[in-house]
Parts: C-alpha cells; sequence; structure tokens
C-alpha cells in the first residue's frame, strides 16, 4: 500500500497568529483567552507559554501563576478565519485540499507519483515553506503523511512544532505501539475507559484484537473501520450525521445578574436558530445550561415539538427560565438537539407556524444582506455586543454576516 493522505495541522495557530500579526509577542509566552477575566480558560497557549506546564483549558487565574510573564490576549475569531483561508489558499497552491477538518486541520489526497514516500515527502516540505511564504513566517504546521486520513493525522502529532511524519504501511501496526490510547483521534477519556473495563490499555493491545472484538467493543461496525485503519487500510468516508447546535459564553462581571443573563441567552439562541436554519435542520428538544459562582450548575430541557424558528424557540426558553434557581451566573448555554433533516420534517399546519418560519427566513437573508444586528429581538438590545462569534474547532469556519 502507498501513501494516500497529506495531513496539515497548524501548530498553537490562534497564539500563532497573534504571534504573527504583533511583532512584539513573538517568542513570548501568549495565552489567547475568550474574555480578558480570570476566571475564564486559555483557548490556545504559545509554545512559549507551555513550557510552563500552561495548556489549552487552563484557567487564566492559574496560568498567571505558573507564568507571571504571560501576555494574555483577547480572541479575535474574525482574525483567525482570514489566515484559515489564507492557509487553504497557500496549500492549495501546492495541492488540493481534500477536507477542511477545523479552523487549524486539512487534509489532501495524494495521486499518481505523489503516493510515492520521497515525491510525497518533497510535497510536504513545499507545503510548510510555502505557508511560511504566503501567510506569515510565524505560521508552523505540523505534516503527517500515512495511508489513510486517520493514520495521517496520528502523524502529523507525533512532532510539535513544525514536524514532518510519515508512517509508511509497511511499519504498521507496530509503529503505533509507543503511542497513548488517547493519541489516536477519536479515543477520549470515555472511550478509554469503556476499553480499560475490557482489559485494553495499549496501543498494542488495541492493535491486537480481532474485527469482531473491536466490533463488540465498540457496539457498532466502527469498530471494524477501526481494525482497517490501525492497518493502514484506506476506506471510503461514511455519511455522518449532526446531532446538536448549541453556543455557550461566559458572562463579563458586569452581565453576572438574571437579568442579563436570561438576555445574553436569548442572544445565544438567536444565533443557534440561526445556523440550524442554515444546515436546513428543525429541532425537537433545547436545553439550556447556567453555571454559577462560586459553585453549581443547573440545566434542564423543554421540548420544542418540531421547530425551526427564533421566535417559538424563544418562548419556550421562557418557560424553562422560570425553572432557573436563583444565584450569580458565570456561564450559560443553550443546546437544540434531537435534529431532523429539512427533507424528513413535515412543515407545521397553522398559518401561525408557518408565519413564524417566513419570518425567521426573512430575518436571515437582512443579515445576508445589511449585517448582524440589522434586526433583533428587543429582549436582546442590551447584550447584541455580548457573546461575540466564537470558533469551535470541530467545525468548518465561515466568514459569514448570518453569524448574530
Amino acid at each position: 500500500m502507498t501513501l494516500t493522505t497529506l495531513f496539515v495541522d497548524m501548530n498553537a495557530y490562534f497564539a500563532s497568529v497573534e504571534q504573527q500579526v504583533r511583532p512584539e509577542l513573538r517568542h513570548r509566552p501568549v495565552a489567547v483567552v475568550p474574555m480578558i477575566t480570570d476566571n475564564t480558560c486559555c483557548i490556545a497557549v504559545s509554545y512559549e507559554a507551555k513550557r510552563f506546564g500552561i495548556k489549552t483549558g487552563t484557567q487564566v487565574g492559574a496560568a498567571k501563576r505558573m507564568c507571571p510573564d504571560l501576555r494574555i490576549v483577547e480572541a479575535r475569531p474574525d482574525l483567525y478565519v482570514e489566515f484559515h483561508h489564507a492557509v487553504i489558499a497557500a496549500v492549495e497552491s501546492c495541492l488540493h485540499v481534500d477536507a477542511v477538518h477545523s479552523i487549524d486541520e486539512m487534509s489532501c489526497r495524494l495521486m499518481g507519483t505523489e503516493r510515492e514516500p520521497a515525491p510525497a515527502t518533497e510535497l510536504a516540505r513545499r507545503v510548510k515553506e510555502t505557508i511560511r511564504r504566503q501567510v506569515g513566517d510565524g505560521m508552523r504546521c505540523s505534516v503527517g503523511l500515512a495511508s489513510n486520513r486517520l493514520l495521517a493525522k496520528v502523524a502529523s502529532d507525533m512532532e510539535k512544532p513544525d514536524g514532518l511524519i510519515v508512517i509508511t504501511s509497511e511499519e504498521l501496526p507496530q509503529r503505533l505501539y509507543g503511542l497513548d490510547l488517547s493519541d489516536l483521534p477519536g479515543i477520549g477519556l470515555r472511550m478509554k475507559e469503556r476499553l480499560r473495563r475490557h482489559g485494553i490499555v495499549t496501543v498494542e493491545q488495541l492493535c491486537g484484537l480481532s474485527q469482531e472484538r473491536l466490533r463488540s467493543i465498540w457496539q457498532s461496525v466502527l469498530g471494524r473501520q477501526w481494525w482497517h485503519w490501525l492497518r493502514g487500510h484506506d476506506l471510503p468516508d461514511q455519511p455522518t450525521h449532526r446531532r446538536t447546535v448549541g453556543h455557550s459564553h461566559v458572562l463579563p462581571p458586569k452581565l453576572r445578574n438574571r437579568a442579563d443573563a436570561q438576555a445574553v441567552l436569548i442572544r445565544l439562541i438567536h444565533r443557534a436558530a440561526a445556523r440550524l436554519r442554515h444546515l436546513r435542520c428543525w429541532a425537537r428538544s433545547m436545553m439550556v445550561y447556567v453555571a454559577f459562582l462560586p459553585k453549581g450548575k443547573w440545566k434542564d430541557r423543554i421540548g420544542l415539538g418540531l421547530c425551526q424558528d427564533t421566535v417559538s424557540m424563544v418562548e419556550a426558553f421562557c418557560n424553562l427560565w422560570e425553572r432557573c434557581p436563583s444565584g450569580t451566573p458565570l456561564q450559560v448555554g443553550v443546546t437544540l438537539f434531537n435534529l431532523v433533516a429539512d427533507e424528513s420534517a413535515t412543515l407545521p399546519l397553522f398559518t401561525e407556524e408557518r408565519d413564524r418560519i417566513k419570518l425567521a427566513h426573512v430575518m436571515d437573508r437582512l443579515h445576508v444582506r445589511f449585517g448582524a444586528h440589522t434586526i433583533y429581538l428587543a429582549d436582546m438590545h442590551e447584550v447584541r455586543e455580548s457573546a461575540p462569534r466564537r470558533i469551535s474547532f470541530t467545525s468548518i469556519p465561515r466568514l459569514d454576516p448570518t453569524e448574530y
């Protein structure tokens, strides 16, 4: 088997972008945060900060104690999206980007003679150099080459920053034995615990299992796919189905009261509903979450029937909000789930419900034409600048004026 996939992983992406556009931050420990407060967490850190033990998810207050010289930078999502598209353009000038997996990861299919190790390695070097030349000399990436996408992703994680690792089929599965189970994409804490309950604590043990044993552990045909992936087999992509749409936000100190928390949640519902319509989906249920200071949390859910419009979701939320206990809210979130695709949805029978859906789509078109905050519910007026756009590492970012 030959190499089929070149995987590009931008190193410490958000922090690297900040260091690229702000030379005074270069070679310094940098943490990117959603807002300037010690109560939130670092969403990205530079490699200089990582040397102090600071990681993505470290609380800002704790990070400052670990590194008194740490530079705290508030995230600028639009800037990172602009750089993302510049990186894609740079890679595209070398070979076609087959799939964008997140704002800092993409993969390319190798064709013809590119699949041989020597030409593939030379192509990877060209990709890295082109990114540095076209996007910025501070923009480093790690590239993985392998015979399927999962192993190419694994290879890209083996050497950071600025790595280039090739995993050939002839080395498999032995080349993987030194990895931790969590080094394999798709094996998180829960899956790792499930494997442990089955007596599997090393990658070598995982690779030694039969297809049927893996299927039994995964409780799906995905287990059999893992057997093939670990041996370098290149399987066709399986169709995926989105399960949820949601947003959350850490409240700045001035908004940590019940009324403003409610208004921010309404804004988050606006954004989630717009994304739902863009995805051509409907939601059957909604869950609302609140974390309180100094500790404690509340979450509750409510049925929506089959809903796509913002007004109906806000009405359902207001009924749910009456059950929220008192306290000082720190973080709020909303999730739409039990999603149904457009083609499987039955349109509402009543005129009022149909009119609400039409209104929602009109609002979306106005935002596309005139920009965010062109029209919105009065409840979110005082907080319309709160909960700005964030970038999820698990979705493809877009420079889209429909983002509320």
